[in-house]
């Protein structure tokens, strides 16, 4: 191909035009060229120099400016992609309202400079500064920006708040315990820019392939500008510009931008729904997924024991033998005492306690009210009583047989009722496991330290498909390590602390984040920022999604490649061609990677 006749000035507006948009390319091109290495910098540059060899001004000036407004686009798209999740740092307010922990002087700072143990006064549709602790007020807070919930959550004293979650009715004083760069929003973004550091599997095979894809194409390109001029009769610049459009076409821009784009995009919305991964390695593994192993309190369950059943007898009635039952336990700090003494101020019992109260080690225990001996025990103290009717212990077996902890209050001449309590399923899990099931997991299983009789009633209430009981930490070590010799991609769910040891021996592991953040931030590759086991069949649709987009572009940028190497042979590209497919290629790889940011449900 003969080059065109341009005025020298014409020419040199071509040469500052080519040295323009290669400006920030030959650096890399030298350094890559140093190491000997050469990547897609190197093969532009080259291509551009090789162009202006050969008379080709014009095609070099526009491979120049191509190129840099496909790196321009790279560029943007990744920080779009950053930014999505870095913009959270404005939900934070920059100032905040307190009083000094101190001399409680009222001030107004940036955040950066409130003291711990501060009392931060929070007004209606305010954001909540920092995290802290509600110590005066009740309101209802939108938490959505740190852990995904749709629906606003009651907040009193006691309870925990985040920065950067916002106040909706109620004035509320929250005490600190976090200090502005150590916040849970804080650590969740420097937590995502770190996960983006840790390389997928596509990523890793893109960037092994990458490093004897790039020298292949350059001696293909060498090859077919000598061979054609020797063989075909062509002349030698005609040979050259093929050789220089194959280099051009050979950039592995789409290519090397595929994973890493999709991964960014991907663990941005997952952290905008309420779910920290940490790293495309196992965003990859969850789509995988073969089996689950779950934990049953407080994964499962609510963590918490609750009144399931009051059972009346002899005449007495709901409400007085929860009187009975929350006066005789007003001074036990027993989870079974608490949990009768919740359900007796749910329905409006002003507690009295029992006077004379006499504890029965291992059993139970008895007091006097009104004037009258009243007992509160276990099964077992019942049935020493000597008050135990075959219809009583009918329903005491019914109740054990569920799973349920039976706890009986009598007096001197019968049993007055019995009361059932048992840590009761989070809402909503039969339908979350079989959600589960149908995203593509095979088997559900519950590892637990419980008795056989709780264990059975909360599988078969949850739709697990199996369930190990009486685990020490260790036996679930074994059973994880069990599943994952018979389905190599397993997952395992706890609440990040007890839980660790299994979750380390598991492909992957999955911690409730709201229970306990900070263990479950430091120790899972995944948290579930608001214990929403809900979140786990978005999560694999989520994580399959991002393998198909991945997929879909390592496929479009390697067959465009083909073609275009297919045409240069018969002499049908030319270098201008090959720059356009090649930008319109990372173009098309960019805007799909980015529909992962939509957080499809």
């Amino acid at each position: 191909m003969e080059g065109h006749s341009f005025p020298l000035a014409v020419k040199l507006l071509y040469v500052a035009s080519a040295a323009s948009g290669a400006w920030f390319v030959l650096p890399r091109a030298l350094q890559a060229a140093r190491r000997l290495r050469p990547d897609m910098n190197f093969l532009m540059v080259a291509a551009v120099i090789g162009a202006l060899i050969i008379g080709e001004w014009f095609e070099a000036a526009t491979v120049a400016f191509l190129f840099a407004l496909s790196l321009l686009l790279e560029h943007w798209s990744v920080e779009r992609a950053r930014n999505a999740i870095g913009a959270l740092l404005d939900l934070s307010p920059p100032t905040a309202r307190y009083r000094s922990p101190e001399h409680g002087d009222l001030h107004e700072k940036p955040v950066e400079e409130v003291p711990l143990g501060a009392i931060v006064l929070i007004r209606p549709g305010e954001k909540i500064p920092l995290d802290g602790e509600v110590v005066k007020g009740e309101s209802s807070v939108n938490q959505a920006p740190i852990t995904g919930e749709s629906m606003p959550v009651s907040k009193q004293p006691g309870d925990e708040v985040y920065a950067g979650t916002i106040n909706l009715d109620g004035g509320l004083e929250v005490r600190t315990n976090r200090s502005a760069s150590d916040t849970t929003l804080a650590r969740i973004i420097r937590m995502v820019e770190s996960a983006q550091s840790r390389r997928s599997r596509s990523q890793q095979w893109v960037d092994r392939f990458s490093t004897y894809y790039t020298p292949t194409m350059m001696f293909l390109a060498i090859a077919i500008a000598i061979a054609l001029p020797l063989l075909a009769n062509l002349s030698w610049s005609e040979g050259i510009y093929r050789g220089l459009v194959l280099l051009v076409i050979a950039c592995p821009c789409a290519l090397v931008i595929s994973t890493p784009i999709s991964n960014v995009s991907a663990l941005t919305a997952a952290a905008r729904n309420g779910v920290l991964i940490k790293g495309g390695l196992y965003l990859e593994m969850l789509g995988h997924l073969q089996s689950i192993a779950l934990d049953k309190t407080g994964t499962l369950t609510q963590g918490m024991a609750e009144v399931q059943r009051v059972v009346t007898l002899n005449g007495h009635s709901e409400r007085e033998l929860l009187e009975r039952a929350a006066a005789l336990e007003a001074g036990s700090e027993h989870p079974l005492a608490r949990a009768i003494l919740r359900k007796a101020r749910e329905v409006g019992i002003d507690v009295c306690p029992a006077e004379h109260f006499k504890a029965i080690p291992g059993k139970g225990g008895e007091g006097s009210i009104d004037g009258r001996l009243f007992w509160i025990g276990s099964h077992r103290m019942m049935h020493e009583k000597g008050q135990e009717s075959p219809e009583i212990h009918a329903r005491a077996d019914e109740m054990e047989d569920a799973g349920h902890t039976v706890v009986a209050i009598g007096n001197d001449q019968h049993v007055c009722g019995l009361i059932s309590i048992a840590d009761s399923l989070r809402e909503n899990v039969p339908q979350t496991i079989a959600a589960i099931k149908n995203a593509g997991v095979k088997r559900v299983v519950m590892l637990t330290g419980d008795n056989e009789g709780t264990a059975r009633a909360i599988a078969a209430e949850a739709g697990i498909d199996e369930y190990h009981c009486e685990l020490l930490p260790e036996d679930k070590v074994e059973a994880i390590g069990r599943l994952v010799r018979e389905d190599k991609y397993v997952a395992m769910i706890g609440d990040g602390i007890n839980d660790a040891p299994a979750m380390a021996a598991a492909t992957i592991g999955i911690a409730m984040g709201a229970m306990g953040t900070d263990a479950a931030l430091e120790t899972a590759d995944v948290a579930l920022m608001s214990d929403d086991l809900s979140k786990l069949p978005w999560l694999i649709r989520h994580s399959r999604r991002t393998l198909r987009i991945i997929q879909q572009n390592i496929g479009f940028a390697l067959g465009l490649k083909l073609v275009f190497i297919v045409l240069t042979l018969f002499g049908m590209a030319s270098l201008w061609m090959a720059i356009a497919a090649d930008t319109g290629a990372t173009l098309l790889v960019v805007f799909n990677s980015l529909r992962l940011l939509r957080n499809a449900k």
